[in-house]
């Protein structure tokens, strides 16, 4: 007979709280939203007490007392330990004011507020988890656990926390991959929706990497781990929107500390006039016309709860919206950064460009096949790692040319590589090698066409050289695809000045600018010199600065938002930079940049509208021209407004 699972064997296994098999269905669907359940519960308990308030009180009674009970209870034990910590927020407010208004006989009033609290407080909830989404969806996602693959071929179940690198992982299809590895054995296609927004398949086989994250579409995959759980993919992204929904905006922080100093400052006026209010006119301590009853209504009125939450829900729905798109904010600070920002600078290698070269030409000096000269120059680099080899062969296979045969292959590293093809000697390298292997005449023609072109041109170069014939072939960097409509919608719709920013010579910056209409370019720069240049632009005008590579990492951690290439680019970037572009993707910077200046003007709105019902509301419930159920009303009803206008942001 199967021992019993127990309670406390489950949470030490470390699964989630969620799957526990001692939760039913139905208790896990309760769970959710639980405040804003009570809150609707309680409503109808305070519509049927008011119903019955004229034609039975004492069952109106008894429903008011189970609004108090489902509502103010809760509200009670958290302000009771608010202020066992010293601490006076709105809490304390809102249930000091609901507690009160029963000693003046205003028990429905006061029903009112605590629902309306409650509503507003569910609403808040809500939004924030919608906000969210982005960071609960990853954790969801992230397995517990992996299947093992032993060395004598059996597998077994171990947590990932336990998994070191070098393990080899069994990954079936449809299962997402716990950790970072390299794929060892199958063929699958993967989904890396999560991770990069891109939801388009990926396919990976023996020799890819595969991130922790990624979705296992097809068949199973045998992967090696190489980073711990720790270090892993998801695990980087989980603490990067983690930082940013902890990273304060400025504004932010002022009113969290503003609210604690104000809700005190409002408690003692509300006391001043409940006090003094009798003695400066002819009017009563109680009653539905006394000072206590209209230092309550101006108590709620001054209450500042849509003020509180104006920031917060604005900035998190933005960093959640950016999350499902593919970009990491590390902060809503950075939203307000982005937004101050009239400069945009561009690295040129890897960002404006692929990083892959690609052969534009070849030619012959004394005539010739260029077509057999790339046979054989696809022969010769054809097992040869180098952004050179990888576009002559792309080249030849595009052309369908079969590599030719090389014999007595040799490799001079820095330099060329050499053979023989039917007898004949062949080489391809750099211009000042080969040009040493033949006669004075060609040597100098082949330096001039060298010098030439690098100087003028700024492109890539190679020689290959076949007996006494000499080829030349041009190599430049591939420009992104539609980067040029980038920039001019970055100028027209965002109002940004592009810049490139590059360590690449003069003239192959000037080139890339031309076809991007980047006017504005500073080239042969070392990373402290671009360092330097976005330090002296950055203390003129915001600047945001794009890059990938570890040489950009001090320029990105200096400019006023650092951009960094989440896929190619280097973890010394992505470390140094306020925003990751998961998929490489520019194209999304128009609209992140369009994202932030939505953000202030939410927030913008949302204070507006706090601030409006305060002025509004305040000075006529203290004269009595409001009464306390419409205070109560304007205050929470701008609360959740003010949460339903942030919640706008979370379309993308």
């Amino acid at each position: 007979m199967k021992a019993p699972y127990l309670f406390d064997e489950f949470f030490a296994s470390g699964r989630e709280e969620s799957i526990s098999p001692f939760l039913t269905p139905s208790s896990r669907n309760w769970g959710k939203n639980l405040s804003l359940k009570s809150a609707t519960t309680s409503a109808f308990l305070l519509a049927l007490a008011f119903s019955f308030s004229f034609v039975n009180p004492p069952l109106s009674y008894l429903f008011l007392s189970l609004v108090y009970f489902f509502s103010g209870i809760p509200a009670l034990i958290a302000s009771m330990n608010d202020l066992k910590n010293l601490e006076i927020n709105i809490d304390v407010l809102m249930t000091l004011a609901a507690f009160i208004a029963v000693s003046i006989d205003s028990g429905l009033e006061g029903a009112l507020l605590l629902v309306l609290f409650e509503l507003s407080h569910g609403m808040e909830h809500t939004v924030s988890d919608k906000a969210r989404s982005a960071l609960h969806n990853l954790n969801n996602i992230a397995p517990k656990f992996a299947h093992i693959v032993g060395a004598d071929g059996v597998t077994f179940e171990k947590s990932v926390r336990e998994i070191g690198v070098g393990e080899k992982l069994l990954v079936k299809n449809g299962e997402i991959v716990p950790l970072d590895g390299q794929v060892i054995d199958g063929t699958s296609s993967v989904n890396l929706v999560h991770l990069t927004g891109e939801s388009i398949p990926v396919p990976k086989q023996a020799g890819d990497p595969i991130p922790a994250g990624a979705r296992n579409l097809e068949a199973a995959l045998i992967i090696e781990v190489n980073r711990t759980s720790s270090d892993s993919t998801l695990a980087r992204i989980i603490q990067l929107i983690t930082q940013a929904q902890e990273a304060k905006p400025r504004l932010q922080r002022w009113l969290d500390q503003f609210g604690k100093h104000y809700a005190t400052a409002i408690i003692a006026l509300t006391f001043l006039f409940a006090v003094g209010l009798p003695f400066l006119s002819a009017m009563t301590f109680l009653g539905h016309e006394g000072s206590l009853y209209r230092a309550l209504a101006f108590l709620i009125a001054a209450s500042p709860c849509a003020l509180i939450i104006a920031t917060p829900t604005a900035y998190l729905s933005s960093i959640s919206a950016c999350a499902r798109k593919g970009i990491l904010l590390k902060g809503g600070i950075t939203l307000d950064a982005l937004a101050s920002c009239s400069i945009i600078a561009f690295d040129k290698t890897g960002t404006l460009t692929t990083g892959e070269l690609q052969c534009i030409s070849i030619a012959a000096m004394q005539g010739g096949s260029t077509e057999n000269a790339l046979a054989i120059a696809a022969g010769l680099e054809r097992h040869v790692v180098h952004p050179i080899a990888t576009a002559i062969c792309k080249l030849a296979q595009e052309k369908t040319l079969r590599p030719a045969d090389i014999a007595s292959f040799k490799a001079i590293p820095g330099f060329g590589l050499e053979g023989l093809v039917g007898g004949i000697p062949v080489a391809i390298g750099l211009p000042e090698h080969i040009a040493k292997k033949l006669p004075e005449e060609t040597a100098l023609q082949i330096r001039d066409w060298a010098q030439k072109s690098q100087i003028k041109e700024g492109q890539v170069l190679a020689v290959l050289s076949i007996g006494q014939e000499v080829f030349l072939f041009r190599f430049t960097d591939q420009v992104r695809k539609e980067t040029a409509a980038l920039m001019r919608k970055m100028e027209s719709v965002n109002g940004l000045r592009p810049i490139m920013l590059t360590g690449d010579n003069q003239q192959n910056a000037l080139n890339v600018g031309q076809i991007l209409g980047i006017r504005e370019i500073y080239a042969d720069l070392r990373p402290e010199d671009k360092l330097d240049k976005v330090a002296e632009l950055s203390e003129k005008e915001g600047l945001a600065m794009v890059g990938d590579g570890i040489n950009d990492a001090p320029a990105l951690a200096r400019a006023t938002v650092g951009i960094s290439m989440g896929r190619i680019g280097s973890a010394t970037a992505v470390d140094a930079s306020d925003v990751v572009l998961l998929n490489d993707d520019l194209h999304l910077l128009s609209w992140l940049f369009t994202k932030s200046k939505q953000t202030l003007r939410i927030v913008k709105q949302n204070l507006t509208l706090a601030l409006g019902v305060i002025f509004l509301a305040t000075t006529p419930a203290l004269l009595g021209l409001v009464p306390l159920w419409v205070a109560v009303i304007l205050h929470e009803g701008g609360t959740v407004l003010v949460g339903l206008n942030s919640l706008r942001l979370l379309r993308r």
